[in-house]
């Protein structure tokens, strides 16, 4: 089941939007409220701002969930590729949200130990230091208006000279530092070329920033802005390191880089650990003030919702997208496949470092399937897709923002391969549904092969999770065990495990792993069945069928 088809089932709570003293609407408290849900150090609150969806629980100290909220994150598409998001409805939303859970766990704010944010990565706005004035809405992930810049950049003399004195500065000092600057490549999804063309296309904002008047800010940095009433400006490095202008190697915002590309490096804020008091939201918002005690991005809370601590560690994150992060270590790995070297969480002088690899057609492929009348029912896929014995031939290639690694082409296309006046709709989605498994298995390979680290265990979530013919398959393929465990909404309790460490509703990390409870568990059927046999050069044709999608696209600068 996908995250919108998830995030429909889920009751909306539709209260009306307003400015902001009209969205705070504190839960009134009693002293019967206090003696009868225990002190304030056993409840945490954590909001996942998602791709689509925003939402709150409230958590006790055994990570029961005792009351939650949810709303549709409203995206605008005022031009072809772009897509933005209103900050001031997301703010009343996230207000909202809170305010709502809180009541539904029968608390009051003086009752909430701290709030942990989990935000999506590479959305941003800036706004004006000294008025605090906006200058754009959020320009998400999905926003393409920088993507002739990515083109441009990617293949200009510059970066070419670069590639080659990364490759000597290697040679000479064997750093990784250089190594990766020696394959380095833009992305769409990065903010790097969006904030270059939003300062190419608004002249007074480039103005400003140039004479340090301007504040970035992804969506923790803005939230955590607005809660502290413009009292605290900071973000924390796992979101920093998502951005494409973080140096993970030193741990800093990259000078370089925004010398070359004239982005003033005084816009960015402060990084701070990931786990920590960052400050504490006024009390007007929710009638008591509580500490916001970790900041972190989405797929990194769901590493450390999993409990993923040790290297070799692995979650495949599977809703909008799929999301596999490995735990390398202390160091960041540096790829040759299109990997990319995050920072998972620091806390204090303890700092995890991901590799990451993703593939962004996962929900939103099973989205369209079911637009164009192949499935009515999310809960039917299972069902229809073992209703035949295969995809009579059949091959999709999922692919609406192109294929990313170890494939790393941004120009190739959706296809379906193999249609024949025998192929049903049955047959279709079995294809759709063992193509996000290929995909699956292709980020595995270039993991296992790519950081040599032996992988300890495999956890699983997101929305498409939940479709176990996708699960059952991955631990076939994967020949490895995989985990779905019982909370679903990992990046949330990711937020709330770092801020309960933070305020001390847990001690350590030991007694997270404890919380940890399994829903299912998928093992690899046995050789005899023979389903690597049976779909060993099903593979290998749909690898075929990827390379026929390759390139369809003009570059942008064509």
């Amino acid at each position: 089941m996908s995250d919108d088809a998830k995030e429909a089932s889920e009751e909306d709570v539709n209260l009306s939007a307003g400015d902001d003293s009209s969205a705070a609407v504190p839960p009134q408290s009693s002293p019967r409220d206090q003696s009868q849900n225990g002190p304030r150090d056993q409840y945490i609150v954590a909001v996942d701002v998602g791709t689509s969806t925003l939402r709150c629980h409230v958590y006790d100290k055994l990570a029961n969930v005792k009351g939650s909220s949810s709303k549709k994150v409203h995206l605008l598409h005022p031009q072809p590729g772009w897509v933005e998001m209103d900050p001031q409805v997301l703010w009343t939303d996230f207000v909202d949200v809170i305010n709502e859970a809180i009541r539904a766990a029968g608390l009051t704010a003086g009752q909430v130990a701290g709030m942990g944010i989990s935000t999506q990565r590479c959305t941003f706005t800036m706004w004006d230091r000294e008025t605090g004035e906006l200058y754009h809405n959020f320009l998400t992930w999905q926003d393409l208006r920088g993507s002739e810049l990515v083109d441009t950049w990617n293949n200009s003399l510059t970066m070419k000279a670069l590639h080659s004195g990364g490759g000597l500065l290697y040679y000479m000092s064997r750093s990784k530092r250089f190594l990766a600057a020696n394959v380095l490549k833009f992305a769409p999804q990065q903010i790097t070329m969006k904030v270059m063309w939003m300062l190419q296309n608004n002249l007074t904002l480039r103005r400003r920033a140039f004479n340090g008047l301007v504040s970035f800010g992804t969506v923790d940095t803005w939230l955590l802005w607005k809660l502290t009433g413009g009292q605290v400006y900071a973000t924390d490095y796992s979101c920093a390191s998502s951005t494409g202008l973080f140096d993970p190697y030193i741990r800093q915002w990259n000078q370089f880089f925004c010398n070359l590309l004239s982005v003033p490096i005084s816009i960015f804020p402060p990084v701070e650990d990931t786990s920590k008091i960052h400050g504490v939201c006024e009390t007007k918002w929710f009638g008591a003030p509580i500490p916001i005690a970790s900041l972190v991005a989405d797929q990194q809370a769901a590493m450390f919702g999993e409990c993923c601590f040790e290297p070799g560690d692995v979650k495949c994150t599977m809703g909008t997208g799929t999301f596999m992060d490995m735990n390398v270590g202390r160091n960041p790995h540096t790829s040759m496949a299109g990997l990319y070297p995050l920072i998972g969480w620091k806390i204090g002088d303890e700092i995890v470092f991901l590799a990451e690899g993703s593939a962004s057609d996962t929900g939103t492929a099973i989205d369209w399937a079911r637009s164009i009348g192949l499935f009515e029912d999310y809960t039917e896929t299972d069902e229809i897709a073992e209703s035949v014995d295969d995809s009579n031939g059949v091959y999709f290639v999922p692919a609406f923002n192109g294929i990313q690694a170890p494939v790393n082409d941004p120009r190739a296309c959706s296809l379906f391969l193999g249609l024949s006046s025998t192929t049903t709709k049955a047959h279709m989605l079995r294809a759709l549904l063992e193509s996000l498994v290929f995909r699956n298995k292709q980020l595995y390979e270039t993991m296992l092969n790519e950081t040599k680290i032996p992988i300890t265990y495999i956890r699983a979530d997101g929305g498409v999770s939940n479709n176990s013919f996708v699960m059952q398959l991955t631990a076939d393929l994967l020949n490895r065990t995989i985990t779905r465990p019982k909370h679903v909404d990992m990046s949330s309790l990711g937020a709330a495990f770092l801020a309960g460490l933070a305020v001390g509703v847990w001690k350590n990390k030991e007694e997270l792993k404890n919380l940890q409870s399994s829903e299912k568990v998928f093992q690899p059927r046995p050789v005899s069945e023979g389903i690597w046999e049976k779909y060993r050069p099903l593979v290998e044709q749909w690898e075929r069928a990827v390379k026929r999608s390759l390139y369809w696209y003009p570059a942008k600068n064509e």
